[in-house]
């Protein structure tokens, strides 16, 4: 079955680093894009970015853009989140996610999330 394992998270001073990793199992990797988002306390889980299948394309939150990038290893079934430049309103639980479109409907995969704390 789909297994989705994010790491990296932690506390950060503001204008600090953290790379994200999320490694998948259960399927072929490289034949899905992969997308990352989070969610603040109190408020509506968000996409940051997304990855194509192969990693040619990507797309970004405004939020973010400039300040995270997205890549992706299918030789290690893994996909990362390096964020730069780090904010104390990028304090979330992060998660990475894949989407499914069968017969019955669309459903999404989530990993179990990893906490990031942007605070000085």
């Amino acid at each position: 079955q789909v297994q989705l394992v994010e790491s990296g998270g932690g506390l950060v001073q503001p204008g600090g680093s953290l790379r994200l990793s999320c490694a998948a199992s259960g399927f072929t990797f490289s034949n899905y894009p992969m997308s990352w988002y989070r969610q603040a306390p109190g408020k509506e889980r968000e996409l940051v970015a997304g990855i194509s299948s192969t990693g040619g394309s990507t797309n970004y939150a405004d939020s973010i853009k400039g300040r995270f990038t997205i890549s992706r290893d299918n030789a290690k079934n893994t996909v990362y989140l390096q964020m730069n430049s780090l904010k104390p309103e990028d304090t979330a639980m992060y998660y990475c996610n894949t989407k499914r479109t069968y017969v019955l409907g669309p459903r999404d995969y989530w990993g179990q999330g990893t906490q990031v704390t942007v605070s000085s």
